[in-house]
Order: C-alpha cells, then sequence, then structure tokens
C-alpha cells in the first residue's frame, strides 16, 4: 500500500508542479513587482451594458502592469471612468457620469493631479442598445466642450493623452472635431474603413443593412462576394474594396519597423480586421505603426480619386511641452473583456504563444500581440515621466 501511495504521489507531482506549483510562482513574482503611481482619465461613452468591452482592456493592461492610482488602489472597470454607466436592467439603461458642468478651473486640476488622460470611445450609446429600435437615436454620445478642455489642458500642461477611433466622428458635431483636429493635429479625412470576411449580406450577417441601402442609393445593387474592405464617407459615399482585385493583403496589415527608432517592442506586421478611420497627421507627429492593404493598380487609383494615401496611419504620436499625444486609428480597445486574471506574471507572454498574430478571427490575438505591449510601454513613459 505504502508503495502504491509512493507510485501515486510521483506520477502526480508533475501535475501539481504544472497547475498550482507555476500558478502559485507566478502570482508570487507579480506580487513582488513594485507598484507604480499612474493617475488616469479615463472616457468612455460607449458602455450599453456591463462588459465594459470599450475600456476593459485599458483597464486590464494598467492592472497587470501594476499601474495604480494616486490612492494606491487598484482600477476598477466599472467605476474608474468618465462617460455611460449602464443599469443592472435595460428598462433603467443608465445614468452618465461625466465631466459635463466641470468648469474650466476644475477640469484644470483635474488634469494637473494625473499623468495621462486616455479617451477610448466617445460613440455613445442608442436606443437600440436597449431594444428592438430600427432608427439609431442617440441617448448619450459624442464628444463635447468639456473633453475638448480636457484635451487642451493635458497638452498645455504636458501630460500624456492617447484618443483612438471615433474620438472625432459621428456623432461628435462638425464644430467639436475642428477643435480636437487642431488641439491634436490630426485631421479626419471624413473615411472610415472595416474588412469583412464575406460580403454577402446573405452569408454574412455582419454586413448592416444600413450599408446596403446607402450603397443603393449610388449604385444599382450590392452585388458583392468573398472578402473585402468596405470604405464609408460621412457624406453617405461608399466604396467596396473586393480582395484580389481592387488590393492584395486579403486583411489590412499593421505594420511596424523591427527596428524602429522610437523603440517601440511590437509584431512587424499583425492583422487587423476591424474599423479604423483615415486620418491625416502634422508632420511634428512620429510614426509608430501604419496601415498596409497593398493596394493593385485599379485600387491605387480609386484610393487616389477618394484623396486617400497608399498607407493610412494606426499609430501615431508627437512630443509636446514635454508630454506625448497619441493617435489609434483602429478601434483597437473594442475588446472581449474576459481576459482573465491580471495577477500572473508572464501571462502576456503566454497568451501571445497561444494567439498567434496571424489569427485574425480572435480580437484576444491583437490584443496580447499588439494593443496590449503597446498600451503597457505607453503607461510606462507617463509613469516614468514624473520620475
Amino acid at each position: 500500500m505504502r508503495e502504491e501511495l509512493k507510485l501515486y504521489f510521483r506520477r502526480l507531482t508533475p501535475l501539481l508542479i504544472l497547475f498550482v506549483g507555476l500558478p502559485l510562482l507566478s502570482f508570487l513574482i507579480w506580487r513582488f513587482f513594485p507598484d507604480k503611481k499612474l493617475q488616469v482619465i479615463l472616457i468612455d461613452k460607449t458602455v450599453p451594458n456591463r462588459d465594459y468591452r470599450e475600456h476593459a482592456g485599458v483597464i486590464w493592461a494598467l492592472n497587470h502592469g501594476k499601474f495604480k492610482m494616486g490612492s494606491g488602489e487598484e482600477y476598477l472597470v466599472d467605476q474608474d471612468y468618465y462617460g455611460f454607466f449602464p443599469a443592472e436592467n435595460k428598462e433603467d439603461k443608465g445614468v452618465v457620469k461625466d465631466l459635463e458642468g466641470k468648469s474650466e478651473e476644475e477640469i484644470k486640476k483635474m488634469v494637473s493631479e494625473s499623468d495621462i488622460v486616455v479617451l477610448s470611445d466617445t460613440y455613445g450609446v442608442y436606443e437600440s442598445d436597449f431594444g428592438q429600435v430600427q432608427q439609431e437615436k442617440k441617448i448619450y454620445g459624442g464628444l463635447g466642450k468639456s473633453e475638448i478642455e480636457l484635451i487642451r489642458q493635458a497638452k498645455e500642461q504636458g501630460k500624456y493623452l492617447i484618443a483612438e477611433f471615433n474620438s472625432m466622428a459621428s456623432p461628435t458635431p462638425k464644430s467639436i472635431r475642428s477643435e480636437f483636429e487642431n488641439l491634436m493635429g490630426v485631421k479626419w479625412t471624413g473615411w472610415i474603413a472595416r474588412y469583412f470576411d464575406e460580403l454577402n449580406p446573405a452569408i454574412n450577417e455582419e454586413i448592416p443593412l444600413w450599408l446596403v441601402e446607402m450603397y443603393s442609393f449610388q449604385e444599382e445593387n450590392w452585388g458583392f462576394s468573398g472578402p473585402g474592405m468596405v470604405f464609408i464617407r460621412d457624406t453617405g459615399e461608399v466604396e467596396v474594396f473586393v480582395y484580389g482585385t481592387d488590393y492584395q493583403n486579403k486583411v489590412p496589415l499593421v505594420r511596424t519597423q523591427k527596428m524602429n527608432k522610437h523603440g517601440y517592442k511590437l509584431p512587424q506586421v499583425i492583422p487587423y480586421p476591424d474599423w479604423i478611420d483615415i486620418v491625416l497627421v502634422e508632420r511634428d507627429y512620429q510614426v509608430i505603426s501604419y496601415f498596409d492593404i497593398d493596394p493593385s493598380t485599379s485600387g491605387y487609383e480609386r484610393l487616389r480619386k477618394m484623396g486617400l494615401p497608399r498607407f493610412f496611419p494606426s499609430a501615431v504620436f508627437r512630443e509636446i511641452n514635454g508630454g506625448r499625444q497619441y493617435y489609434f486609428s483602429g478601434d483597437f480597445s473594442d475588446m472581449d473583456p474576459n481576459l482573465g486574471y491580471h495577477t500572473f506574471a508572464g501571462l502576456p507572454m503566454l497568451w501571445r504563444g497561444f494567439y498567434v498574430t496571424a489569427d485574425h478571427t480572435n480580437r484576444h490575438s491583437f490584443y496580447w500581440n499588439y494593443f496590449q505591449p503597446l498600451l503597457e510601454q505607453v503607461f510606462d513613459q507617463a509613469a516614468n515621466k514624473n520620475q
């Protein structure tokens, strides 16, 4: 009996090491990493339900990197942001807790006590988020004057700031958008774009009905199938690029130079299949990454007629007044919130082993291989600025 127990425990030991010993060691290593103070002002107006998918990835990166508030506390995904706070049931919808009503002096003080401002998403929430409503009637959303003042103060005080896809597009008023563009040195071309694995709406339910209807106003019928990219202009114009005919990179690629002079440690190439806005940036911006669809000769000519360049900025930054302004042209923060516990050292590296960069069908692949390491590097820079 004793020999049988010894044999049993001998066989059990590798499993105990794998499922208990290694996670425990990883947790202890993470616990001994030093905390880093980073006071963040996070804006997310697109929170129709309690999955917090438009800023959950940002919060996870903060907590895993042990970036703490000035009080020494971790960031909470359901509390530590400004924007829309959903109710537990859809009937009550939710409440707005943002910067509206705050004076310039109050916002100035907020910024002076912070290290970085993150505009995660400003698109907002709509009636259709809470029921079967055909029209997209806005409940809350769009960039406002208080956020413009926030950006202005961050710029003047030399703080770090991250703005992302759709920060200035619909439903933000044109006057507010112009102020945003002037403060950020970023000009929206009016075009947004997205890749679809299948352009046939009868096969792919992700093709919005409104998109097909918009196209039918300018052409006879949709009639597309197979992979492709859809470009939509704020004037209602729609252009469809078919893979193999108009462009050669099936899924838009985010390219980063391996030996980039800015020192960002990111994959050289990773596919990105979601929404992007196409912007032009001022000359003092430096490019971290760019989008490449590899247009054909005819595709390049179509881009030229649309007023668009061969490559589109993906992640850019500029140094200003001792701080930095970042702009990410993709909807990078939009993320399945099931990212797991943040309290284990080396977890992002483990997930990068599971989620290969070439897999565009799983958004976790883009998060672990590109967005999470990019965020952590930017947060490190902001935390180290005042040390």
